[in-house]
């Protein structure tokens, strides 16, 4: 089994990837911090090769991308060949727009994720679905994410479990990690904290409250290979501190 790889969700820092420069100079801190992998996300107008370029010069890897839905489906062949430029043989969604959020929308994922898949799979690249907290909502006995995930072909879709918003809709990250064993190349760390004043609010890893020997445990043990960092909101700190906060963090954990 291949090693574990620790990356960073560039979507943290998605204030200084607007512009060719921008991504430039990111890609150069996320490596000084220790990082060997990133995801890319949230990326302003920018050219392809010279993100590839860009990447090649910091020493990263490119494990995985977000990128929206719609583009999946209107511009397969553009999302094909900018993973061919880049390396990257992981595609992925950070989530569905509203509409999908019902017995009828999960149906309809369903219908369109096949032949986008099967294409994608073609040009030697899988297709991961990354959750939020309302996926978590019940349907009968059922939340939406589990009815989505029996129901998809695993060939079709692999798992990207986000260990904050699993915790924040009231589920247990490691017990949902342990549920996909070998469907599951990424892995989103975010943690968790509550502030005095009742606010729930994303942390560095390992300054919140999530289990992490229980999570590591499961994603180890559920053969996870990319271990991306990731913080939405870092309220005031630079977010590339946050990100060397999680990464110091985590090595300490063993994680390397």
């Amino acid at each position: 089994m291949s090693c574990p790889v620790l990356g960073a969700q560039l979507y943290s820092v998605r204030e200084h990837t607007q512009t060719m420069e921008g991504v430039r100079e990111t890609l150069q801190k996320v490596a000084r911090i220790g990082y060997t992998a990133v995801q890319i996300s949230a990326f302003g107008p920018v050219d392809p090769r010279e993100v590839a370029k860009a990447v090649q010069e910091a020493g990263l890897k490119v494990a995985a991308t977000h990128m929206a839905w719609s583009r999946f489906l209107a511009e397969t062949d553009a999302v094909i060949e900018e993973h061919r430029i880049w390396g990257c043989e992981h595609a992925a969604i950070g989530g569905l727009p509203g509409e999908y959020f019902s017995l009828e929308g999960l149906q309809r994922f369903l219908d369109e994720l096949g032949p986008v898949a099967e294409k994608l799979a073609a040009a030697g690249i899988d297709f991961s679905y990354h959750n939020h907290h309302h996926e978590l909502a019940r349907y009968g006995k059922k939340t939406w994410l589990e009815m989505l995930l029996e129901r998809a072909d695993p060939r079709h879709l692999k798992v990207e479990i986000d260990t904050h918003w699993i915790q924040r809709g009231g589920g247990d990250p490691a017990a949902w990690i342990r549920r996909y064993p070998g469907r599951q190349p990424l892995l989103h760390l975010k943690d968790m904290t509550i502030t005095p004043e009742r606010e729930v609010r994303f942390a560095e890893v390992g300054e919140g409250n999530l289990n992490w020997p229980a999570i590591l445990s499961a994603a180890a043990e559920s053969g996870v290979r990319w271990y991306l960092v990731e913080q939405d909101e870092c309220y005031g700190r630079d977010p590339f501190e946050s990100l060397a906060i999680s990464f110091r963090n985590l090595r300490a954990m063993g994680l390397s």
